[in-house]
């Protein structure tokens, strides 16, 4: 699959979203109202999202389709590029919290490294290395689909109606499989929309305004009142309305030369799996020298997005492209 400038984008905007709401990990800062309010409406569609593009990119990139014979290499690729990250980064973050715990403030650490690794895998709400579920879940996903739609004799509208009934299943936690089935929905879309090719991006091109306007709505009323719906029911309605709207922005003309966002595309993975380590140490130190409670907050959450973008991208090339095996890892 050639790489398209457009998902780089939209890439580099989902995981800014994702550090976005990784600022604060469990209790909010006293006497800030904004920040609560931005991330509720944010965790309402920047995972869609994320899983919408997932499922373009596997769609383009031909993985949907592998035969049966292809399956066992499959699951292999997608283990070494998803699974192996995931082990590697649950025992670094809960490693890492154990020891920073003896000298700064650490978001829920863990009880002991065993236990802590366990609940990675059997009780992930419980996990010191939560952020990484994204990773179980899209690898569940991306090795379904191929067995999904052989079973469904090469008919992608019944594979996308399968993802979309797990909204309404109900799915233990152990193994993420809750996860997986809330976010399958927004994982067909993106296969839906990679099936359509130009046909998806002519209409999202052509129907950008009210998209976006649509999306802008849903968001502001969501920050301003989002309690009023269930959880599950705003990631379906803001999630469904952010992917052709963001899609859209990024294809904007005047983000087309957009490098940050493309260059944040490119470093995604990296991103995803450090954006938490890169936080949570310029939180503990920043909280060594001052709080971040009332007016303290704005330029606490600047140094910590900041943290969260550049510190995994200096990580990257710095240090781990010298490391072939961490460079192919992180790529």
């Amino acid at each position: 699959m050639n790489r398209r400038a457009d998902i780089d984008r939209a890439k580099g905007l989902a995981i800014s979203l994702v550090v976005f709401g990784h600022i604060v990990a469990r209790q909010d800062p006293a006497h800030v109202l904004w920040y609560p309010a931005l991330r509720r409406a944010v965790y309402g569609f920047h995972m869609p999202f994320f899983f919408y593009l997932s499922g373009l990119v596997t769609w383009l990139a031909g993985h949907a389709g592998t035969p049966p014979a292809g399956w066992p290499g499959l699951i292999r690729a997608r283990a070494r590029r998803l699974l192996i990250p995931f082990a590697v980064m649950a025992f670094t973050i809960t490693a890492g919290k154990l020891a920073a715990a003896r000298f700064i403030h650490v978001d829920n650490p863990p009880q002991g490294l065993l236990g802590g690794l366990a609940d990675t895998i059997w009780h992930p709400l419980a996990s010191p290395a939560y952020s990484l579920w994204y990773l179980a879940v899209l690898f569940l996903l991306s090795v379904a689909t191929p067995l999904l739609l052989a079973a469904c004799r090469g008919r992608l509208w019944p594979v996308i109606c399968i993802f979309a009934a797990f909204q309404f299943i109900p799915l233990p936690w152990h193994l993420y499989l809750a996860e997986t089935g809330r976010y399958a929905l927004f994982f067909g879309a993106g296969l839906a929309a990679g099936a359509l090719g130009d046909r998806w991006t002519g209409w999202i091109d052509r129907w950008r305004w009210p998209l976006i306007a649509a999306f802008v709505t849903g968001f502001a009323f969501v920050a301003l009142d989002g309690n009023v719906l269930p959880f599950n029911l705003r990631l379906v309605t803001l999630g469904l309305t952010a992917m052709p709207a963001l899609h859209a922005l990024v294809r904007f003309p005047c983000l087309s030369s957009a490098r940050t966002l493309a260059t944040l595309g490119r470093y995604s993975l990296m991103i995803y799996l450090f954006n938490t380590i890169f936080i949570g140490l310029a939180k503990g130190l920043l909280l060594l020298a001052t709080g971040w409670n009332g007016t303290h907050f704005l330029p606490f959450a600047a140094v910590l997005m900041s943290a969260g973008l550049l510190g995994p991208v200096v990580l990257k090339r710095a240090v781990l492209r010298s490391v072939p095996v961490l460079d192919r890892m992180t790529e």
